[in-house]
């Protein structure tokens, strides 16, 4: 793994008069090796993700935890445009799979945007109204997150090996496992966030490319640095932040983070250039942008998200405005729309009714209490006199305690180098994270681990450099390095190991009921 520091920063202007290519290989370092395996590898790994995300994805046949929400509220999109309440043995009807009749014609007063919802609907238009439909969706996004995983590892490490290192832990993690069969939003709003941190990070090589070339080209050509114009990779960054936003609001806090994040990229690449006044280049040359790429894409991602709602007339809250007397076009919707989102944000923060499988955000990482989607003391055959059927939402031990390790050293690596990768995986942990912290403390919200799934990603990246740190760098002695990849394999192994020991837990399969309790390590489990 490549060292790169933010501080690879030290003044270049020697590179800039005689080695101009030396001055691209620093800001913007090629990645060695295939370019064919680049992509073989992680499709791969995510091939093999797939497969088990796919398999036996209509199990359990019901409607498990929070889909008794999302599964007709999709249906309601699918077929009037707008959620619409639901029948009262609505569950029933879609466990029987006799009837698709679970809708009345009353709008239904729903709290999170419709995106994710309208995602859902696109598995139940493709396979009906099954199990298998309405979870497809989640499923397939889920197996897209372990491709993106490996893809942005190998962009940030500049290795195709510690790329499907990367993917390979995601696919085996349980909570994103569990989450990706499971029809709910949070899957949705993780893959729109790590779509977002993918295109900011190949917008940061593209950049600095860009910046390295008028550098050699130009030595003495002003003190801030070129000016970059529109850059599509950072509007492409927006556009999914914002349909995160639209999935489900706890994405917008990356909006900020990762405004910040561009904003501090541009300084260090400008910096790293050789440029004297690398903020004042970065404010007057591209942060003028910023405000668009992270202000008005996400705004308009958002609110088109809403295009089934203002195009009904039958929605919650959509003649709102009318009937307090506007009436002016467009502006009545929006306003509409307004108090409609303010209903939404109330009812959230509100919401402390208590729940016998909420957590605090505190106790995600150690996994205290994960949560039951579904529990069957089944009565089918499984060669013992009492049987258990569960799903249960919890991350890989292996990864998630490892990951609390990870991110003290990333946390020590950004504090003592300057390492833009362990700086991003935290700016990633603490915008999907720390917010959590106010609500629980301030609002004493109800909240449950399964929320944090949306940095999954970033913790798994995280283990990821750590692993690189492990292996040693390309130059390190063959010794050193053989030593170090041995480590990374234990460690890998000692993941697959603990993801198929947990396997039957996840993915409701029916075992005695001794061994359902030998896999519940911890009494909050339970």
């Amino acid at each position: 793994m490549a060292p790169m520091r933010a501080s690879e920063a030290a003044p270049l202007a020697a590179e800039r008069d005689g080695q101009p290519s030396a001055l691209a290989s620093r800001l913007a370092p090629p990645i060695p090796g295939s370019a064919l395996w680049g992509w073989l590898g992680p499709l791969l790994v995510t091939a093999f993700g797939a497969f088990l995300r796919f398999s036996r994805l209509s199990v359990p046949h019901a409607v498990v935890f929070d889909e008794t929400y999302y599964v007709g509220d999709a249906y309601g999109i699918l077929r009037h445009g707008v959620e619409l309440n639901h029948v009262k043995n609505a569950d029933a009807l879609l466990a029987s799979g006799k009837s698709t009749r679970i809708l009345t014609s009353v709008p239904e007063f729903v709290v999170h945007p419709p995106l994710g919802k309208i995602m859902i609907a696109g598995g139940e238009w493709l396979f009906g109204l099954t199990p298998f439909g309405w979870r497809f969706s989640v499923a397939v996004l889920g197996s897209l997150a372990i491709l993106l995983t490996a893809r942005i590892a190998r962009r940030m490490t500049r290795s195709t090996l510690l790329g499907c290192m990367a993917g390979l832990l995601l696919a085996l993690d349980g909570l994103e496992f569990v989450m990706s069969r499971t029809a709910l939003l949070d899957i949705v709003v993780m893959f729109w966030v790590l779509a977002s941190f993918g295109c900011l990070v190949v917008d940061r090589d593209r950049s600095r490319a860009r910046i390295a070339a008028a550098a050699a080209a130009a030595p003495g050509a002003g003190d801030g640095g070129p000016r970059l114009g529109i850059r599509w990779w950072r509007f492409l960054a927006g556009l999914c932040i914002g349909l995160a936003c639209a999935s489900k609001w706890n994405g917008i806090w990356y909006v900020p983070v990762f405004g910040c994040l561009a904003f501090a990229w541009d300084v260090g690449a400008r910096r790293a250039a050789g440029f004297t006044r690398p903020v004042r280049g970065a404010l007057l040359r591209d942060a003028s942008w910023l405000p668009v790429s992270f202000g008005l894409v996400p705004a308009a991602a958002y609110i088109a998200s809403w295009s089934g709602w203002f195009a009904s007339t039958d929605g919650y809250d959509r003649n709102w405005a009318g009937q307090h007397g506007n009436h002016t076009p467009v502006l009545s919707a929006l306003d509409s729309l307004y108090q409609y989102n303010k209903a939404m944000w109330q009812y959230g923060v509100n919401l402390t009714t208590h729940h016998p499988y909420q957590s605090w955000p505190w106790t995600w990482l150690v996994m205290s209490r994960p949560v039951s989607f579904s529990y069957n003391p089944s009565s089918a055959s499984c060669g013992a006199k009492s049987c258990a059927q569960e799903v249960l939402a919890i991350g890989t031990p292996a990864i998630w305690w490892a990951s609390i390790l990870a991110l003290v050293v990333c946390l020590a690596w950004w504090l003592a180098r300057r390492d833009w990768r362990a700086g991003a995986v935290l700016a990633g942990v603490a915008a999907g994270w720390l917010p959590w912290f106010w609500y629980a403390w301030d609002d004493h919200r109800t909240m449950f681990y399964f929320y944090a799934v949306v940095f999954d990603p970033f913790l798994v990246i995280a283990i990821t450099l750590c692993l690189g740190l492990l292996i040693g760098p390309a130059m390190a002695g063959a010794a050193r390095r053989a030593a170090g990849a041995t480590a990374a394999g234990v460690y890998l192994i000692a993941v697959l190991a603990n993801f198929y020991y947990l396997y039957p837990a996840l993915a409701a399969q029916v075992i005695p009921y001794s061994s359902w309790l030998s896999r519940m390590w911890y009494h909050g489990w339970i």
